[in-house]
Order: C-alpha cells, then structure tokens, then sequence
C-alpha cells in the first residue's frame, strides 16, 4: 500500500503568504487598481490567473494580466534570500517519510520561485516529487493539482492526505476526495478552512508533528 502525504508550500512549509500579499498590492497599484490587502490575502493560493481574475472581476481588461503578473514575480523574488521556513515544516516532512509516507510537494510555484523555496524548506532527502503549476492546465481550487500530485506518489485517494493552509487548498484535497488537514500558519481562520472542507486543522507544522499520533496520519495505518 503506497501512503501519499501531499503539501502545498505557500504559508504551509515556508512562512511566505504575507509577502505574496505585499508583492500583489503593489502589482495592483502599479497598474491602477486599488485593492485591499485583506482581499489579497484570502485569495493567496490561487494561481496568477486565477487570482486576478477573482480580485478584478471578469469585466477588467485581461490584456494587463501579464504585466501584473510578472510585476508581482519580479516584487516577490527580491525576498527570495530572506524567506524562511514555517516552524518544524522539514521535521514533519521527515517524520512521515520515516513512517513509510511518499511526500510529494503541490504547488502553484514554479522555476526560479520553486527552487528558492526548496531551498529555504532544505528537505529534498525526504520529497519523492513536486507537482508544480507548469504540470497542470488548471490551478487550486481545481483538484487537478492534488491529483497529479497523488498520481506522483502512486497512490489513491483512500490512501493520501492533503496538508495546506487556504480554502483553496481545502477545496482542491476535497475535490480529488482527498482527506484535507489545514495549518492555520497562512492566516486564514479555522472556520473557513473547516467550512472549506478541512477534516483537521493544526497551528503549523511543528503542532501537526506534536499530534501525528492522534492524527488522520496515524488513523491511515502503519508500514511495520
């Protein structure tokens, strides 16, 4: 039986939602739209297209969407060397691997942005794979991601579990029918996530770790 514990890394593993909230807003400002950050922040977790399309509306003028999008890359990778790790995110990723789980990373980076954030997790021992968004035609909440992911570390649904920190990643896990398991450490409230489809919901990384016994990691079965 192959177990798959999938993660997605924005504000999961690396502590970088707030900075893509930053590197947006300005984005946005340098193109002439006013958006509020909180709006921001709620849609971090979607991919670029996907997120303007969802904070300007369909009746803006798609044509910017480019511009806007490289613009927040360009912001964004000026942290790339300051970027850190959630608190106890390559520890967990370690533990489950040590438990006989294949980690497979899914996210919405890609290229120079992946690499960085690779870096700064140092965890490349442990992850089978990573599923990034030049692997899919569609991007969270699309369960596409998840499923190429799963598909990655040759599992099934019954047998994989999805950890992430945003409704969109709730509702892609649930979308593949994925068991969801949220970490608060995106800064998204517990009960959007629970609404979103989250079966459990822990601090961050090092809290999931503290509780894997008790987990829906544990409820999965041991490899002997």
């Amino acid at each position: 039986m192959v177990r798959a514990a999938l993660f997605d890394v924005d504000g999961t593993l690396v502590d970088t939602n707030y900075l893509h909230v930053t590197a947006w807003w300005e984005a946005f400002r340098r193109a002439g739209h006013t958006v509020p950050m909180t709006a921001v922040h709620q849609a971090i977790g979607l991919g670029s297209s996907d997120l303007i399309k969802h904070l300007l509306g369909a009746e803006r003028d798609s044509g910017r969407d480019e511009w806007i999008s490289s613009t927040h890359s360009a912001l964004y990778a000026t942290y790339f060397e300051r970027l850190v790790a959630v608190d106890g995110a390559a520890d967990l990723l370690r533990a489950l691997a040590a438990r006989g789980w294949r980690v497979v990373l899914a996210t919405s980076a890609s290229g120079p942005e992946l690499k960085a954030l690779r870096r700064v997790l140092d965890a490349d021992d442990v992850i089978t794979d990573t599923a990034s968004a030049d692997d899919v035609d569609e991007g969270k909440p699309s369960p596409e991601p998840v499923r190429h992911a799963m598909e990655l570390a040759g599992g099934t649904s019954g047998e994989t579990v999805y950890v992430g920190d945003s409704v969109w990643d709730m509702k892609a896990a649930t979308g593949a029918s994925v068991t969801a398991v949220a970490l608060l450490s995106g800064g998204i409230a517990r009960r959007d996530l629970v609404e979103a489809g989250a079966t459990e919901v822990y601090r961050n990384p090092a809290d999931l770790l503290a509780h894997l016994d008790s987990s829906v990691f544990s409820r999965a079965g041991r490899v002997d």
